[in-house]
């Protein structure tokens, strides 16, 4: 039979009984069973109604970013996964009744249940643990400034050129040199504003002014005009 639906009460009721006693729709571990049933799911289901498919439905999502990877075969439809005609209980609180019905099939000196039961939650516990690892090892993208720059020559005759040259010749890890234009001063006198996009972590905005006012053929001043985090 399979699930029939994910959206209405008593489809997600039957999910919620399939996963009392399983931490996955198929086997023990993620795979592309949980990958469609989930998908087949609007949102994450109530969890004061449904506890064990809410608990499912979470732990799935920590696995989104690896969706395609899990294994099992993904053009298969959600509805050939869940309890077939003979298991399907969709009032919770008929199955003691199955339960009570079938005490004479119970192994009295135990089963297997609680081995698997057990093997499962530290399959769990494993991934889990896995998934956390990998995430905490990403790295993450380095912090940026834009930063505009006001360069100011000592008269009207430096050559604008030959100090735009120089300044763009600063070259260093974590330095991006963008665009510039010449800004009228006064008495003919034009400073050059130029952007640059820096690595926060890697360039000192101080060291790259003193370096740029050595320049000392051109260069009067250098001022930070503006700055914003990307």
């Amino acid at each position: 039979m399979g699930f029939t639906d994910l959206v209405s009460d008593a489809g997600l009721t039957m999910l919620n009984n399939w996963l009392v006693t399983r931490s996955y729709i198929a086997g023990y571990s993620a795979t592309q069973a949980d990958v469609v049933t989930f998908k087949a799911i609007s949102s994450a289901p109530d969890a004061t109604k449904y506890p064990n498919a809410a608990r499912w439905y979470k732990h799935i999502a920590s696995y989104e970013d690896e969706f395609a990877t899990l294994s099992g075969d993904a053009s298969k439809p959600y509805t050939v996964y869940g309890p077939d005609a003979s298991e399907v209980t969709l009032n919770p609180a008929k199955a003691p009744e199955a339960a009570a019905e079938d005490d004479d099939d119970v192994d009295l000196f135990g089963s297997d249940d609680e081995e698997e039961d057990a093997e499962a939650a530290r399959i769990r516990e494993e991934r889990l643990a896995e998934y956390r690892k990998k995430k905490e090892g990403k790295t993450k993208p380095a912090a940026k400034s834009i930063v505009t720059m006001d360069v100011k020559p000592w008269d009207d005759e430096t050559d604008m050129k030959a100090l735009e040259e120089s300044v763009r010749g600063i070259e260093k890890d974590g330095l991006v040199w963008g665009g510039s234009k010449l800004v009228p001063l006064a008495f003919g006198v034009k400073k050059l504003q130029i952007n640059i996009v820096i690595e926060d972590d890697k360039i000192s905005l101080e060291e790259l002014q003193e370096q740029i006012q050595d320049f000392e053929d051109y260069v009067q001043s250098c001022d930070i005009a503006a700055m914003q985090k990307l």
